[in-house]
């Protein structure tokens, strides 16, 4: 049974802060979710599977062979989704056999199945495309499905998928879904998608503390993690308060000592004893006390040890609160109006055609609808960074946007400068507490936003947009689960809860907009 084998593995940022540290671990042919904080390395075990980086110590085996889909792909000029599948050359000549232009030698070469093949493979993610297709003609969601196809195509021992529903509308996460139900070779699926984690055979939780298994799906890993952690958290407070009751009566015996001694030397200072007897119990005094002292320091020692060693078995995280001040919208109050509204990004070509909207009051609105139907189009509408083709946009409060590529942080400066930059009157302070509680903490603020991962970067324009004294009574999220950790999804959704502006949110996460309190969806059509 092919394996993919981890020994004492670790590797190193470009800094050379330490990102994985000494693995240990045996991947086995089923389908196996990877989950993990952001930054934990979660992608760059992966990369070092597929030898696109280089162990700093320990290495890697892979017993048989791999394909991987990558988070993001950014097509080369010119490439199609026949490059996808390696099969340009062997289209080109059946086409040149077709036209009687090919030799021999070159007819004995054909695979005339290869066409019927390609469009099976295609058809399996609902794609009806044909292979000589640009790869830029196609939208993000549509260029993941043929990655994914080529990737079965090529009938690997292994599928590395990274994130494969980023940015996926309901449909598209369904193929994704669907392709691994009937994949029966081994898969290492990178994601924080809660319905895809569900349908996984294993999750492999990697930590600063290693990598372990767990038998099952997502819920079953949640439900366990949290007995666990419940578990762990009384053996601490266990050894914690044995500590405590420990140096409790060391102080108790050693204040009793200290009163046996001093009513000794009372009694030796009135003369009432002879000196023999007085130096003997001064030695045993001395000598009790000693052992006493001993013992004390051996048992506290080994409280102190119980403590570290039941935290040792719990990765300690500072935890992401979102405890979000009022945005002050009453109820009745308008919000936004779209009238009657034309707009895309190319005005030659709007993808929005004659909308309306009107949102009161503190609204929780969703926008629905399949990949290319406009929804980011319209989150840039609102938030003015177009102008309608026709129609009017009345927007009387402020609106703040965190859209798929937090396009408000500047790359090139730190978290803490752009956190500076978008509230010019927090002082140093405040900037580093309210960075703080997104888990940036001291020199963590500090870091260049180009420098972060997906998530960390997320995490960060999150904290731009909610962490001041004041929010804009209208926020505008465009898919803002993409790339953030479960915990970090479940403290935004206990924050958002809170959030009494208006919300218009995309995303194609169900649990998150139900854990929103969404309270209207507003579908797009599909693009005609």
């Amino acid at each position: 049974m092919p394996a993919i084998i981890l020994s004492h593995l670790s590797w190193s940022a470009p800094d050379g802060s330490p990102v994985l540290s000494g693995l240990d671990f045996r991947f086995f042919p089923e389908r196996i979710g990877l989950i993990g904080r952001n930054g934990v390395g979660k992608s760059t075990l992966l990369a070092l599977i597929a030898g696109e980086r280089r162990p700093a110590a320990g290495e890697v085996r892979v017993e048989g062979r791999f394909a991987m889909l990558r988070q993001t792909m950014q097509p080369d000029p010119g490439q199609s989704v026949a490059d996808l599948f390696d099969a340009r050359a062997a289209l080109a000549l059946l086409e040149r056999a077709e036209a009687g232009m090919a030799t021999i030698e070159e007819l004995e070469a054909c695979d005339w199945t290869l066409p019927a093949r390609l469009a099976d493979a295609l058809a399996e993610v609902e794609l009806a495309i044909d292979p000589a297709t640009p790869l830029s003609n196609l939208s993000g969601g549509q260029r993941t499905r043929a990655a994914l196809a080529a990737a079965v195509f090529a009938r690997p021992d292994w599928l590395l998928l990274d994130e494969p529903t980023n940015h996926l509308d309901a449909a598209g996460r369904e193929v994704v879904a669907a392709v691994l139900r009937r994949w029966r070779g081994g898969a290492i699926v990178v994601s924080h998608d809660r319905a895809l984690l569900d349908q996984m055979d294993v999750i492999a939780e990697l930590t600063s503390l290693g990598i372990t298994r767990h038998g099952g799906n997502w819920s079953a890993w949640r439900a366990r993690k949290d007995v666990e952690l419940a578990a762990t958290q009384q053996a601490i407070d266990h050894a914690e308060k044995e500590a405590a009751t420990l140096a409790r009566k060391a102080q108790t015996a050693t204040e009793r000592q200290q009163r046996r001694d001093g009513a000794g030397a009372r009694q030796a200072a009135k003369g009432g004893m002879p000196r023999i007897l007085l130096g003997r119990r001064k030695e045993q005094a001395e000598r009790s006390g000693g052992d006493m002292a001993r013992r004390t320091d051996r048992q506290r020692a080994e409280a102190q040890d119980a403590v570290a060693q039941a935290r040792a078995k719990m990765e300690v995280i500072a935890p992401l609160t979102v405890a979000l001040p009022s945005a002050h919208v009453p109820s009745g109050q308008m919000v936004l109006a779209i009238d009657q509204v034309t707009a895309g990004h190319d005005p030659a070509n709007p993808v929005i055609r004659d909308f309306s909207l009107h949102i009161s009051g503190p609204e929780r609105i969703a926008i629905t609808g399949p990949n290319g139907a406009g929804k980011s189009t319209l989150l840039h509408l609102v938030a003015g960074g177009i102008a309608p083709v026709s129609g009017a946009v009345r927007r009387p409060v402020t609106t703040a946007l965190l859209d798929q590529e937090a396009s408000l942080l500047d790359a090139q400066t730190s978290i803490a400068d752009n956190f500076a930059r978008l509230h010019p009157g927090a002082t140093r302070n405040a900037v580093h507490a309210a960075l703080a509680r997104f888990r940036f903490r001291a020199d963590l603020a500090l870091q260049r936003v180009e420098t972060l991962s997906g998530g960390q970067k997320l995490r960060a324009a999150l904290a731009c947009i909610l962490g001041g004294e004041t929010l804009p009574p209208l926020l505008l999220l465009d898919e803002p689960t993409n790339h953030l950790d479960l915990d970090s999804i479940a403290a935004i959704e206990q924050g958002l809860a809170a959030y009494d502006g208006a919300l218009l949110v995309v995303s194609h996460d169900p649990a998150f907009l139900d854990a929103i309190g969404i309270t209207r969806r507003v579908a797009l059509p599909p693009r005609g």
